[in-house]
């Protein structure tokens, strides 16, 4: 699994997000995800969005995620 491959799944999941993923190994990711989805829900239930889109790659292809997840500011 590659970020590309991953940020495609999360988008494909969560379409308004703007998503960036990256790693050094394929094997540890880091993604940000902003989403207007995200607006008045917890960091848990945000996390649960993303994970729930990853499917079992979390339990195979993907070791660690450490994940940034957030709706936009409003300024």
């Amino acid at each position: 699994m590659n970020p590309e491959q991953i940020t495609q799944l999360i988008q494909s999941s969560i379409p308004d997000a703007d998503v960036s993923v990256s790693s050094d190994d394929n094997i540890h990711f880091t993604a940000t995800v902003i989403s207007p989805s995200f607006q008045n829900l917890s960091l848990i239930e945000r996390h649960k969005m993303i994970y729930a889109s990853l499917g079992d790659n979390m339990k195979q292809e993907i070791h660690a995620l450490s994940i940034d997840a957030r709706a936009p500011s409003t300024s």
